[in-house]
């Protein structure tokens, strides 16, 4: 009986990690590995192209362009969000770091997509009037170091 090979649409079990040049952005490997459908939107298509053919059990490193995994940066990504939004959408009392990542409801309500902080508009009192959000993928426009171990192929 042959090894199982990951093919378009196959269930998969396995660590991964993933780092830019300022380090790891994700990794799995000292704690749960993860479970994902190839296909399915989890992982960027460059990134599930990488893993098609391998072997159950295997373990890769790959390199991807600047671009390649997740596309350039877009600045138009990066959004002014008024205090008074941000209170109608979650705790009126939170306040903000640079380096936060929140999480915003999708419109329509179905799922939702994070935003890095990159800076703070305080008003005059001090208090926060605005947060700068950069909602690009974190490695947009940089090379990817991506790290996987095939641990089961369905």
């Amino acid at each position: 009986m042959s090894t199982p090979r990951i093919g378009p649409g196959a269930f998969l079990t396995l660590h991964y990690r993933m780092a830019g040049p300022s380090g790891d952005v994700i990794n799995t490997f000292g704690g749960q590995p993860a479970t994902l459908t190839l296909g399915a939107g989890e992982l960027s298509p460059a990134v599930e192209d990488k893993l098609l053919g391998l072997e159950e059990g295997s373990r890769h490193t790959f390199a991807l362009a600047p671009g390649e995994a997740f596309g350039e940066r877009n600045p138009e990504m990066a959004q002014w969000v008024a205090r008074k939004l941000l209170n109608e959408l979650g705790d009126p009392h939170e306040q903000y770091s640079v380096g936060d990542v929140v999480e915003f409801p999708a419109p329509g309500g179905q799922g939702s997509y994070a935003g890095a902080v990159r800076e703070l508009r305080l008003g005059a009192d001090g208090q926060q009037e605005a947060v700068l959000f950069d909602f690009n993928h974190p490695l947009a426009g940089q090379p990817v170091t991506f790290e996987v171990h095939v641990i089961g192929v369905l």
